[in-house]
């Protein structure tokens, strides 16, 4: 072909592949001015393009292949070029037939190129039954995303079985896909979380489902339980913005785990009232007999049968479905005239005044205001130049269901006086009398005004809450100023007397020794810090939407807010004493409160989506970092949801457990106080984590960060010290320090001894190993570490010296070649899993990969660089 000659030279019907060739080597060449202008050129010069196409696609394979492909080019300068000539298009018969042929490449080729074949070959003009036979012929023979993907594209939804089209890709892992199917269609996605919902049945067993689908790949039958399907459910009903009415298992199943909690709040940690619990409980069971049936047995388990009898009766239970030993107690209380509820220790009140914070103010001075008139009192009040006000919010615990939390009560609190603001009420009110910004307008007055201060405690987190409540107040944290949050002065005070081997403040008499049933934490142990005794958390998860409160409530919001007045007035007189700076009252007051954004984690109940949430290591509250710590100084228990994290700091010479997959988030806690670890977790964990420990001894972690990214972040956090001799000194696998070294010659003996042994898992010792490795590491071991201790093979009669009872060598994981290589002298070995280790490039990549974070010997500053 003469490349020079003008198309109109051209003879007609020119060779598809004679162009292709020419293109091609200039697509090797990278000459795209020339190659441009070539393939403009060639298709004016072929009888039909749309053909001519075809046949390129046809005899050339490179643009099967993921990214900027030549085919993907052609066919794109082809779509502009058409857009030129648009006589070329094609009609009639011609049509069917090219569109039979793109079809069988559409089933091949790359995402980028299916919208502009759709478009030059019209398919969405094509018969829409052929256009479904092809996709069910692609179906059935196991290609079941390229199917939903083409089905996407052609808008073939409407006419398939959403079962039949969306189940494969759950099995392989494509949920993001699934959702996309479903994603223009309200009636298709109500159709796919009922299916879903029914396999979060009782006794539903998933893997027979999975049978009816051949060649599945990347299924993985142990993730897809039903823990996971049940928070899959949950947010596609956050995102399609279904009713969860109509996925009553999953809603029951989520109810059920909040008894459980509600079990566990009240008679474990006993940090409920019987009122907010009876509250929570009634709540949570309705009217629904399957979660009232738990109810019972629950109440069998923890309490005794004339309680499950009780309880039995309130819920209005049939005798027929209720245990023996209920049902027998029952009738005896059906003769009694009325039951009572169980009554509170008669010295509770001698109790509570000897131990918590007590409100210093009368009763008749705490205002619950529900009326627009009586609210005139406290805005005179409130709104004066020079006031100091304290501020602080109560909703109703969501305790994981879907949305944000409300506001449902507003308390205010200035010298002598507490205003108690029922919200629902007062916005009800005014938006009957067509004046609905008249409480906003209080409350936007109230916080923008520099010359009052406003005190709070993780203010940024309340106005977070108020933004849900009255979207008029959306924007508050950008407006708010001469704002105070103790919050942040708390954090200071920790950094003065935190102790990090224990986790908790050095105070001169224990908790326990007080008769307080459990270490107190948040404002309650700033309360305790400051003025001597903690508050009464007993009331936190009351029931505040129902009305009227009860009296206890009451005293209870009133002193929450009514305390920051007494803080903050004790530490302006004197912050030296409680290690702080003496211009405490300059440096704090008039600064706008921290942006929701960077504190949206510390709202007191809030359920935050698990992905995609502000990690609380991103936090910058104080104006100085944490004391340096050194890595074998930081202890930690990783979430199971992060042990990818884990290993990498690990491999860093942090001491960390681990949970297991089936291990409940709660059990992190447990740890974390018992062995004085910092909990790593994310998103919806921290809210119920982070309330069991001391403050700043649980870290969110950011889920949609990589694990070395996530171990960066929480290595700058906790200001942790890393050096090259903690590297590898734990063992990824099992976190043990100590390791066994053994010369190249003796591993090669046990090696080849564990070829002869049969079923002993590959080693010199019969006892089995405890705790299997699930993947090989050519780490490098540094033979100088403090950390670990090194001890040297001696036995020469090959007996695992050294290793604990019952651990065997895992020689079998060493790859065949390792022993060959001549720089190799000594292996290292687990005592306590018998994972086996040598020098390598593995310690070189590490050292790479977190040189950001690596502190040389002597320098006692560490630089942090996140990526």
């Amino acid at each position: 072909m003469n490349q020079e000659s003008d198309s109109n030279d051209e003879p007609a019907g020119q060779d598809p592949l004679l162009l292709l060739k020419t293109i091609q080597l200039l697509w090797t060449k990278k000459e795209m001015k020339k190659l441009k202008e070539e393939i403009r050129r060639g298709f004016a010069g072929l009888e039909d393009p749309l053909a001519g196409l075809l046949d390129i696609l046809e005899s050339s394979t490179d643009w099967k292949g993921k990214g900027h492909s030549l085919g993907y080019y052609i066919t794109s300068e082809l779509q502009l070029w058409m857009k030129e000539h648009p006589a070329v298009q094609q009609s009639g018969m011609k049509l069917k037939k090219l569109q039979t042929r793109v079809l069988r490449i559409l089933a091949q080729c790359p995402a980028n190129l299916l919208d502009p074949l759709i478009s030059i070959y019209q398919l969405h003009t094509a018969d829409r039954n052929y256009l479904l036979g092809h996709v069910s012929h692609l179906y059935h023979r196991g290609d079941y995303k390229e199917a939903a993907i083409l089905s996407i594209k052609l808008k073939l939804q409407p006419d398939q079985d959403v079962e039949k089209m969306c189940m494969p890709l759950l099995f392989q892992d494509k949920i993001n896909l699934m959702e996309d199917y479903v994603g223009e269609y309200p009636e298709l996605q109500c159709k796919l979380l009922q299916i879903l919902d029914t396999w979060c049945e009782p006794g539903f067993n998933i893997r027979d489902i999975a049978r009816q689908y051949q060649g599945l790949s990347r299924y993985k039958p142990d993730k897809l339980n039903r823990k996971m399907l049940s928070k899959l459910v949950f947010r596609l009903l956050d995102r399609f913005n279904v009713d969860p009415a109509l996925c009553p298992n999953v809603v029951n199943q989520r109810h059920l785990r909040t008894l459980n909690y509600l079990f566990y709040k009240r008679f474990v940690e006993k940090t409920m009232t019987q009122e907010n619990w009876t509250d929570h409980v009634q709540s949570t069971v309705g009217e629904n007999q399957w979660l009232q049936g738990h109810l019972i047995q629950l109440l069998i388990n923890y309490c005794d049968l004339n309680t499950a009898a009780r309880w039995a009766q309130r819920c209005n239970l049939p005798e027929e479905i209720l245990p023996i030993g209920v049902a027998d107690e029952l009738q005896k209380l059906k003769i009694q005239e009325s039951v009572e509820e169980a009554t509170k220790a008669e010295n509770y009140e001698e109790i509570n005044k000897k131990n918590y914070y007590q409100l210093p103010i009368p009763r008749a001075n705490i205002h619950f205001l529900q009326k627009w008139e009586e609210m005139l009192q406290c805005w005179e009040k409130v709104l004066q130049p020079g006031q100091i006000v304290a501020i602080d919010m109560e909703w109703r615990p969501s305790f994981g269901m879907v949305g944000k939390p409300r506001v449902s009560l507003l308390q205010i609190a200035v010298k002598d006086e507490v205003f108690l603001l029922d919200l629902p009420q007062l916005l009800e009110q005014a938006e009957m009398e067509g004046e609905k910004e008249k409480l906003p307008h209080f409350i936007q007055m109230l916080y923008s005004d520099a010359a009052i201060t406003k005190l709070g405690y993780g203010m940024s987190g309340d106005l977070s809450s108020l933004a849900a409540t009255c979207f008029a107040l959306k924007g508050m944290d950008k407006q708010s100023q001469g704002v105070v949050d103790l919050l942040t002065v708390d954090k200071q005070l920790q950094m003065a007397s935190i102790d990090w081997k224990k986790g908790s403040r050095k105070v001169e008499q224990s908790y326990e020794d007080k008769g307080i049933r459990q270490p107190e934490k948040g404002l309650s142990l700033l309360v305790q810090h400051v003025l001597g005794k903690p508050l009464d958390k007993t009331e936190q998860l009351s029931n505040w939407e129902k009305r009227p409160l009860r009296e206890e409530q009451i005293v209870y919001a009133a002193s929450d807010a009514y305390c920051l007045l007494e803080i903050y007035e004790k530490l302006c007189k004197d912050p030296a004493s409680f290690g702080l700076n003496s211009d405490l009252t300059k440096s704090l007051v008039g600064k706008p409160t921290i942006k929701a954004r960077a504190k949206k984690q510390l709202n007191k109940q809030e359920v935050l989506s698990p992905c995609g949430q502000q990690c609380k290591g991103s936090e910058k509250e104080t104006s100085r970092p944490p004391a340096p710590i050194s890595a074998k100084e930081f202890n930690v228990v990783c979430d199971n949801m992060l042990q990818g994290l884990g290993r990498y700091l690990r491999c860093l010479g942090v001491d960390v457990r681990m949970l297991e997959n089936e291990d409940d988030h709660r059990k992190a806690a447990e740890i974390a106080r018992q062995e004085g670890r910092v909990i790593l977790t994310s998103g919806l964990p921290y809210q119920t984590l982070q309330s069991q420990v001391g403050e700043g001894r649980c870290f969110s972690v950011n889920c949609s960060e990589k694990a070395k990214e996530q171990a960066l972040q929480v290595l700058k956090h906790f200001n942790v010290h890393v050096t090259l001799e903690d590297i590898f000194s734990r063992c990824q696998v099992c976190n043990c320090n100590k390791y066994l070294k053994v010369p190249k010659e003796r591993m090669r003996q046990l090696v080849e001894g564990s070829k002869h042994s049969a079923g002993d898992g590959g080693t010199s010792c019969s006892t089995p190993c405890k705790e299997k490795s699930s993947r090989t590491c050519d780490a490098a071991q540094h033979t100088e570490t403090t950390q670990s201790e090194w001890l040297e093979w001696t036995d020469p009669c090959g007996a695992a010296v050294g290793l604990e009872e019952g651990t065997t060598l895992q020689v079998a994981a060493i790859p065949p070649g390792v022993l060959d290589k001549a720089e190799l002298t000594d292996f290292y070995c687990c005592t306590r899993c018998g994972k086996v280790f040598w020098e390598g490039s593995h310690f070189g990549r590490v050292v790479s990969q977190f040189k950001d974070v690596l502190v040389i010997v002597g320098d006692e500053q560490s630089i942090y660089k996140l990526s």
